[in-house]
């Protein structure tokens, strides 16, 4: 019968030393994998980060439009609908996409969570709802398919999907993370929604799919939102 159970914490950090056997055994494998993720798969010509813009980011609006152009065909097939929108969040995104070379190790560095795609289906209405929680957050969160005005009052205003005016009792499907789908980040319009499709696909896979396709990463330069004076 155990009677009484002792431990100390041990902490693993640089100055912890190391086993030269386990060393030589994983070697292999971490020379495999660091292979794998620094092969390059395509250039950026500038630094791309989320530190730069009020209510929209370089590395945002590339990542919300990759998303959209990446997950859309996959719906298509499945479901025979097409997604309208977009909607990522701002602290999902992890680190900077560097000038140079980008690898796949660059993906895992800005998408580092297991998260996968989803397609919500939302009434108008919520679109709304979406837009108004933009600018109550006053984050630069990643979108695309969607575009609107923000007032001097933060009032929204001219709410359009792919070029049109929003229709309230309209079905508009919305590719997000499980993650935000669920709730996170105060995301709660989705918790409205009609109906949830997972599509088993990682954001992080869509970012290497992207960076595969292309041989120069294009600066995204549309114009989003609108702040009035």
């Amino acid at each position: 019968m155990v009677t009484k159970i002792e431990g100390k914490q041990i902490n693993i950090n640089e100055k912890a030393a190391t086993v030269q056997k386990y060393d030589d055994f994983i070697a292999p494998y971490r020379t495999r994998i660091d292979a794998d993720l620094d092969n390059v798969l395509a250039t950026c010509p500038e630094t791309l980060d989320k530190s730069t813009g009020q209510w929209q980011t370089p590395i945002g609006d590339l990542l919300a439009n990759v998303t959209l152009a990446k997950t859309t065909p996959v719906f298509r097939k499945r479901e025979g609908k097409e997604i309208d929108i977009c909607i990522l969040n701002h602290g999902g995104i992890r680190a900077i996409l560097p000038k140079g070379n980008v690898t796949t190790r660059t993906a895992f560095e800005i998408m580092p969570f297991e998260n996968t795609t989803v397609v919500v289906a939302l009434k108008g209405e919520k679109i709304v709802e979406l837009t108004n929680y933009f600018v109550k957050e006053k984050k630069p969160h990643p979108l695309a398919g969607i575009t609107f005005t923000i007032t001097a009052a933060n009032e929204v205003k001219d709410i359009r999907v792919k070029n049109q005016p929003l229709i309230l009792d309209k079905t508009y499907y919305v590719v997000t993370s499980d993650y935000l789908s669920n709730g996170g980040d105060n995301m709660t319009f989705f918790k409205d929604s009609i109906k949830v499709y997972d599509l088993e696909y990682k954001l992080r896979n869509v970012l290497i799919d992207y960076f595969k396709d292309v041989d120069t990463i294009p600066v995204v330069q549309e114009v989003k939102v609108t702040q009035e004076k």
